[in-house]
C-alpha cells in the first residue's frame, strides 16, 4: 500500500513540474497589450502564461518554457541581470518592440547581451530614430523557417527590397495599422533573421530594413527579438501572435 502511494506521489509530482515547465511568464510595464496576447496564446495553442511586473520577479525563472519581456521604460538592474542569466543558463528569452530602445541605454550589460546598438546620428545617416503613428508592413524573410511558417497563411504580398539587394521583389506579409517602428536598430553580431519591415514616415519616405525579427543562441539559451508591438492592435493580429507562439515552441 505504502509502495502504491509513494508512486502516486511521484507521478504527481512529476505531472506538476511537466505543466510548470510548459507556462510563460511575461514581464511587462503595460499590462493590457499583453492581456491580450496570453489570450491568444490560450485560444490558438493552449499556452498558459501570467503576467507580472519587474518587482515581483522571482529569484528563479529556469521552470519557466520561455520568458517574455515587454518593457517600455526603465529596467530595472536586478531584472535585467536575472533574464540574462536565465538566457545564458538554457533559457528562452522572447523580447518584443521596445525592449531594444533607448530606455535601456543606461543598463551596463543589457545591448552587449543582445548584441545591438543605437547609433547617435542623423537617421539618413544610419542614426537610430523612432518613427510613430505609421502603418507597418511585415515581411517573411526566411520563408523555410518554422517561426515564420508554421500555421501561417499570410494575407498580402509586399513590395520589398533586401538590405544590400538592388531590386524589389513581392513577399509575403502582413500590415500593422496605427502603430511605432525603430530604424537602424544596428546588430554587432550574427543571428538569424525572420522578417524585415517596410514603412513610409510622416515625410513621405519609405524605409525597408531586415531588422523586424531575428533570433539567436546565448551560450546555452535562445534569444528571439521581434520589432512590431507597440499598439495593443499589433497583438489582435493573428499572423503576428502566431509568429510569436512559433518562437515559443519552436
Amino acid at each position: 500500500m505504502f509502495k502504491v502511494i509513494k508512486f502516486g506521489l511521484l507521478l504527481i509530482f512529476f505531472w506538476n513540474v511537466e505543466v510548470k515547465a510548459q507556462d510563460i511568464l511575461i514581464v511587462a510595464d503595460e499590462i493590457p497589450a499583453m492581456e491580450v496576447l496570453v489570450k491568444a496564446f490560450k485560444n490558438a495553442e493552449q499556452l498558459e502564461s501570467k503576467i507580472i511586473t519587474q518587482k515581483e520577479m522571482p529569484a528563479s525563472m529556469t521552470d519557466y518554457k520561455a520568458v517574455i519581456v515587454y518593457i517600455h521604460k526603465e529596467l530595472f538592474a536586478e531584472a535585467e541581470e536575472k533574464f540574462i542569466n536565465y538566457t545564458k543558463n538554457g533559457g528562452r528569452l522572447i523580447c518584443l518592440h521596445h525592449t531594444i530602445s533607448t530606455f535601456k541605454k543606461s543598463n551596463k550589460d543589457w545591448f552587449s547581451f543582445l548584441g545591438v546598438e543605437l547609433p547617435k546620428k542623423d537617421v539618413k545617416e544610419g542614426g537610430y530614430k523612432y518613427v510613430g503613428d505609421i502603418n507597418m508592413e511585415v515581411v517573411n524573410l526566411a520563408p523555410k523557417h518554422f517561426i515564420t511558417t508554421n500555421k501561417i497563411k499570410y494575407p498580402a504580398k509586399i513590395a520589398y527590397k533586401r538590405e544590400g539587394e538592388t531590386k524589389e521583389k513581392r513577399l509575403s506579409g502582413f500590415e500593422l495599422q496605427n502603430t511605432e517602428a525603430y530604424l537602424n536598430q544596428h546588430n554587432l553580431s550574427p543571428r538569424t533573421i525572420l522578417m524585415g519591415l517596410r514603412i513610409k514616415d510622416k515625410s513621405g519616405n519609405i524605409w525597408m530594413q531586415d531588422r523586424a525579427a531575428w533570433y539567436m543562441p546565448v551560450e546555452k539559451g535562445w534569444l528571439f527579438y521581434s520589432q512590431p508591438g507597440h499598439a495593443i492592435t499589433d497583438f489582435e493580429n493573428p499572423t503576428y501572435v502566431q509568429i510569436i507562439i512559433n518562437a515559443i515552441i519552436y
